[in-house]
């Protein structure tokens, strides 16, 4: 019997965090058979069950899309009387406290286009179950609290699908006869840890492995593979790399040695996500794990290098310790984004690592924060939980691990989070469980702090320091406000603690060592004592806390700072700070002196003692975006050109800057090496300068570059700088990368990517064209993101004043919605900023709203956002 589960109803129920109860069931062990076949696969369940409680409850099995063909108990086979179905579960009575329960469904992997559950990309038979994936592969209670240990076999074509892998270790494996010979074989394996059905995996295809070992602190040897076509095996040796560093890194940094004899990591094309930690097989969108020198850029390689460590310490943070409630996914994503963070800044600058971290943290957290999406942490409800693998629950998930970091200092966290391990292992806790660690450990009283957990909104801290020359001291006053958000409008203050420094006006070097100031109240004064010479305040040094800070710095201060601060982030936050506020006085038509920008810009290109990497990303313009969450009404064009303005006259009157670190940066012989990415991301900063200077050989210089690249960093630098010009070269340009890349997927997302995010006015309709391209899918999510996401994301031209971009949009979140919803509803937040834009603007992305809410069959990923969205 086989229910429809596709369509939403048109008020979907909302799931509560204060619903919580524990599971009535728990599935000691399961042990799955597999019969693998694309359009037909067999999978055969036997759930070990024990009643959890005094309860007469029956036994309840989530499902969606199955085709159930057997029910058995306790060996006797059920007829359909004795059991319940509806479109979201099967119920089975049970009158003794334990049971074994055991059926049979059908599933068509070829028909998946959701990518959850089991699924065939390109060939290969794969699974993402997170979040609630698994009740498309069988009946299970599919929650994060119900923990097992799985014994999976599978059998599949021998030919078509060599390589069966699953969870745990290879126990059992072999042949199958059939007619006389081996068409099929099977294999077994074992997982000893218990975990919840999310992190269940299977693979079975055509695949090639690279192969090394790690021997852990204990001397266990560990086999290491990552799966791959053949084809790709050249493509895999950083992500292999990476591997080991963080299985080092881990065992050193927080004492955490791998648990099973075995790790490996396959790549797969179509994948919703980055990559899913699965227990001992992570399963990888491929563009997190191949890379070469002619095909992936340098941000490349670091993302893999980032995702690889993420998905590998998940082990600890979310496997060996997993989430209680889906409401708690911060408890392991905030926690394992912050450690990757760590271990990112270990392998190169720390200070371009951070600059990074916070790059993305204001360019997608910031916002939702300050949107109608914004939820806490931890959120209280939702519709659909796939909604909620936000920005919030991610980056500032991981922005309240180091607040902790440096509340607590690093040995009392080191403290905290052995304790939670050793506490918590084998179990699925709770954000509370993590910080009530945290304070036993170190015998700090977290009980503010916990507020983070559960306001949304990103605090806003005014800061004025008053220097009294007579007592050579000077009195802080900061004062905080956390602003009202959808469900919230009431705050407390929060604990927000502040790095903090005070530099010398006449010397330009700290008068006082850096303190961590704790902000806890409304409003506080902070005094310093024993100053030698007035003071220029240094705050939120090295971001300690996600918040926005108003300090009232005139331009001159800022680029004071820009020049002498001795706290790297807070260096490159006066830069950014000087840029943005000489745009926004442009936008709003006051004069607007690019001068202090500009003498900022020469002495930090002229600091010898500068990392050629942090000169390059603080020298660069604030984003058009960046700057207009800055603003309570968005002018995209206005901003656009004053954006331009301050560009090109940095670029003019800086010509021979420019020039002289382009040729600094150039030459050299291609290597992945820190001090050599610096020199190509100098380079490709420069180039960019140099292209709207003017001069009349830019156009050649960038067409040379793109020419004579050796490795993909320079090329794809040159191309993002001919796609935003009108010079012939453009063309050529597009028609080569094209005609030299169209065989591989990933590099050809880049050649969609870079001319959905051109600056030039035809982008809208450029777009549009290439979304009728024969290389263009939609069921592709790579490929939809590199051209639909990517335009979303480019404010002049998404932001098109006759709406233009909204319809383009729209229209494919409701094509996309029919495919994949996931992918559908990642869509939709650029629609929900309507409210920040003017009126006209404003109204024309709200019918858009209106229109997809309207559509018939809506999925409830999409219905959630949308109707939050028009609030």
């Amino acid at each position: 019997m086989m229910l429809d589960m596709q369509s939403a109803t048109a008020t979907p129920p909302v799931t509560r965090r204060e619903d919580y109860r524990p599971p009535d069931w728990l599935v000691p062990d399961i042990a799955l058979d597999f019969q693998l076949d694309p359009a037909r696969t067999l999978v055969r369940a036997r759930l070990s069950v024990i009643r959890n409680g005094g309860h007469d409850a029956p036994l309840r099995l989530d499902g969606e899309g199955l085709q159930l063909l057997e029910v058995w108990r306790d060996g006797e086979k059920l007829d359909e009387g004795d059991w319940q179905l509806d479109e979201e579960s099967l119920t089975v009575p049970i009158d003794s406290d334990e049971a074994v329960v055991e059926t049979l469904v059908e599933i068509a992997p070829d028909k998946n286009s959701q990518l959850m559950g089991l699924y065939a990309s390109s060939g290969i038979l794969c699974t993402q179950c997170e979040a609630e994936g698994f009740r498309r592969i069988t009946f299970f209670p599919d929650r994060p609290d119900v923990l097992s240990r799985y014994s999976v076999r599978m059998e599949a074509d021998k030919a078509r699908f060599p390589v069966l892998l699953a969870n745990g270790d290879c126990v059992e494996s072999g042949p199958k006869e059939e007619d006389g010979e081996e068409a099929r074989h099977w294999a077994r394996w074992d997982d000893p840890w218990p975990k919840p059905c999310y992190l269940f995996a299977l693979v079975a295809g055509d695949l090639s492995s690279n192969r090394e070992s790690f021997v852990t602190r204990s001397g266990r040897e560990v086999s290491l593979a990552i799966w791959v076509r053949e084809a790709d095996l050249p493509k895999t040796g950083h992500a292999m790399q990476a591997l080991k560093d963080s299985m080092a890194w881990d065992e050193e940094v927080y004492g955490r040695e791998y648990d099973l004899d075995q790790f490996n990591i396959v790549a797969v094309s179509d994948f919703n996500f980055g990559a899913m930690e699965n227990k001992s097989l992570n399963i990888f969108n491929s563009r997190y794990i191949l890379a070469d020198a002619d095909t992936a850029t340098d941000a490349d390689f670091d993302a893999i290098a980032g995702v690889v460590a993420h998905e590998y310490f998940h082990n600890w943070s979310g496997n060996r310790v997993t989430c209680r409630d889906w409401f708690q996914l911060s408890l392991k994503e905030g926690f394992t984004v912050f450690r990757d963070q760590q271990f990112s800044a270990d392998q190169g600058s720390e200070a371009v690592a951070r600059i990074g971290d916070v790059r993305v943290l204001r360019a997608a957290q910031f916002p939702e924060d300050a949107g109608p999406l914004a939820h806490p942490v931890r959120p209280e409800s939702y519709i659909e939980i796939s909604n909620f693998y936000t920005a919030t629950v991610y980056n500032k998930g991981a922005e309240l691990i180091r607040m902790l970091h440096a509340i607590l200092g690093a040995d009392d966290f080191r403290k905290g989070s052995d304790l939670y391990f050793d506490r918590h292992d084998g179990t699925a806790a709770t954000c509370e469980d993590f910080v009530t660690a945290m304070e036993d450990a170190s015998g700090a009283d977290l009980t503010q702090f916990r507020r983070w957990y559960d306001q949304s909104g990103t605090p806003k801290v005014s800061a004025r320091l008053d220097y009294e020359a007579e007592a050579a001291r000077a009195v802080l006053r900061l004062a905080q406000d956390v602003p009202a958000t959808p469900g919230q409008l009431e705050k407390e203050p929060m604990a927000i603690p502040l790095k903090t420094a005070l530099l010398g006006t006449d010397s330009g070097t700290p008068i006082m060592d850096e303190r961590l100031v704790m902000l806890t109240e409304k409003s506080q004064e902070i005094m310093f004592d024993g100053l030698s010479e007035p003071p220029v305040l240094s705050l939120n040094r090295g971001f300690t806390a996600p918040v926005t800070i108003d300090s009232e710095k005139d331009p001159e201060t800022l680029a004071f700072l820009s020049a002498h601060d001795d706290d790297p982030f807070a260096r490159y936050e006066a830069m950014q700070q000087l840029m943005v506020e000489t745009i926004i006085d442009t936008v709003s038509g006051r004069d607007a002196d690019h001068a202090p920008v500009i003498e900022a810009v020469r002495k930090t290109l002229a600091d010898a003692d500068l990392d050629k990497a942090f000169i390059a990303e603080t020298v660069l313009l604030p984003s058009e975006s960046f700057v207009g969450d800055q603003m309570l009404v968005v002018d995209p064009d206005a901003i656009h050109r004053a954006r331009e303005a301050l560009r090109a006259d940095l670029a003019s009157s800086l010509e021979a800057e420019w020039r002289a670190a382009y040729a600094a940066s150039s030459g050299n012989a291609y290597e992945y090496t820190p001090s050599a990415k610096a020199l190509r991301r100098l380079r490709g900063v420069a180039l960019g300068y140099i292209a709207v200077s003017g001069a009349d050989d830019a156009a050649h210089l960038a067409a040379g570059q793109f020419d004579g690249a050796d490795n993909m960093t320079d090329r794809q630098a040159a191309l993002g700088v001919l796609a935003n010009s009108d010079w012939p070269e453009r063309v050529a340009a597009l028609e080569d990368f094209y005609a030299r890349y169209r065989e591989d997927t990933l590099v050809l997302d880049k050649w969609f990517m870079v001319q959905a995010l051109s600056i030039r006015d035809d982008t809208p309709a450029a777009v549009e064209k290439l979304a009728a391209h024969p290389d263009f899918s939609i069921e592709n999510p790579n490929r939809f993101r590199s051209l639909v996401g990517a335009f979303g994301a480019n404010q002049r031209a998404f932001h098109v004043a006759s709406g233009r971009g909204y319809r383009f949009l729209a229209d494919f979140i409701l094509k996309s919605d029919a495919i994949n919803p996931q992918t559908a509803a990642r869509m939709l937040p650029p629609l929900g900023k309507w409210r920040r834009f003017d009126e006209d603007r404003g109204a024309l992305m709200r019918a858009e709203l209106e229109r997809i809410l309207a559509a018939p069959n809506l999925s409830k990923d999409v219905f959630e956002r949308a109707s939050k969205s028009l609030g």
